[in-house]
């Protein structure tokens, strides 16, 4: 008998979805694209694609309850799947909400939750159709999957970047990070001495990019308002620097991204001088942003470059030349991706 133990720290988030994936092969002629993306692409009709995703959200691993409000974490949930599907060009359409709870759960804390659950369906205009729920022998347990749905000839993919693209971020970078940080900080002053109030003034708004993000369906809106269909997309999950690694790799390609063009927001920034971190290294590797990471063809740089909600931060290159931050004095240092691990 074969006692081989692999950890799953060893292969990763991504290594153990590759594990995964390489024993199975698309059967069906309708499954057009499996995993490896931010949602699978299935055929719906002679101009249409389905698109399918599901995040999970877990207790203790991905919110904390001492200063997460169930509105929000309602609204965020539901937010996180909606951003999948924007990353593939789509509309959304649908969810069901899988929920495991625990007795320590009352019913006005589910109907807090599905308070924040109905502002995003209204706000991303989606349909919550049905789900499952159960019993949790801990923590609160979610999982949602969304479907959406986009043309045949404007679903983006992960692994279409070519060299000379133009590698475009909604949004400014690593506030959500630095609102974890605050909110961490000042939970671990509460534990200490609990007749202490929380200093939060003036950082409602990294707060809320933590507590409250939104998926960035405005842009993909205009950008088809502007013709413009991305070469390769993905959303800001793990970190900008993971997630452009995600699609060099899916494309065989290189990068090289400028430091100064990197957009921070004012408070973000100094927070993360107070907190004695580096606000560039917090904005490459923060994660949780939801934000939008894709390139374009050098042909719509006239159409985006004075959009004042997208920052161009760098260009695609040949794979040979690697995957390089440049930084404010010119140099070329090796882009490293340091976000979110699973495991």
């Amino acid at each position: 008998m074969d006692t081989t133990r692999t950890e799953l720290a060893s292969l990763g988030e991504f290594g153990l979805i590759n594990h995964i994936n390489s024993r199975f092969s698309l059967q069906n002629p309708e499954s057009i694209k499996g995993i490896g993306d931010d949602a699978a692409v299935i055929a719906q009709d002679a101009t249409h694609y389905t698109l399918l995703s599901t995040d999970m959200l877990v207790e203790g691993v991905h919110f904390d309850l001492s200063y997460t409000p169930l509105p929000h974490l309602g609204f965020k949930a539901v937010a996180v799947n909606v951003s999948d599907i924007a990353a593939m060009y789509g509309i959304p359409k649908q969810i069901v909400i899988g929920l495991a709870v625990s007795n320590r759960f009352s019913v006005e804390a589910i109907d807090a939750f599905y308070e924040g659950v109905k502002a995003a369906c209204d706000t991303f205009k989606v349909d919550l159709i049905g789900g499952d729920t159960t019993s949790s022998r801990s923590g609160l347990v979610i999982s949602i999957s969304v479907v959406g749905v986009t043309e045949h000839d404007k679903v983006v993919y992960r692994n279409t970047a070519k060299p000379t693209d133009i590698v475009c971020v909604t949004g400014d970078l690593g506030a959500a990070y630095l609102g974890l940080q605050v909110l961490e900080r000042e939970k671990q002053v509460y534990m200490q001495d609990p007749s202490m109030q929380p200093e939060l003034t003036g950082r409602e708004y990294i707060l809320q990019r933590q507590l409250r993000p939104s998926a960035r369906m405005d842009i993909i809106h205009e950008l088809r308002e502007m013709g413009i269909i991305p070469t390769a997309m993905i959303d800001v999950s793990d970190g900008v620097a993971s997630d452009i690694l995600h699609i060099c790799k899916q494309s065989n390609v290189g990068v090289a991204l400028f430091e100064d063009k990197i957009p921070i927001d004012a408070t973000a920034y100094d927070t993360a001088i107070e907190l004695k971190l580096d606000p560039i290294v917090c904005a490459l590797n923060g994660g949780e942003d939801y934000e939008l990471l894709f390139t374009i063809q050098q042909s719509d740089y006239e159409k985006i470059k004075n959009h004042a909600d997208i920052s161009l931060i760098g260009y695609i290159q040949e794979a040979a030349k690697g995957n390089e931050l440049v930084t404010k004095s010119g140099n070329r240092i090796a882009l490293q991706a340091q976000g979110w691990t699973h495991f």
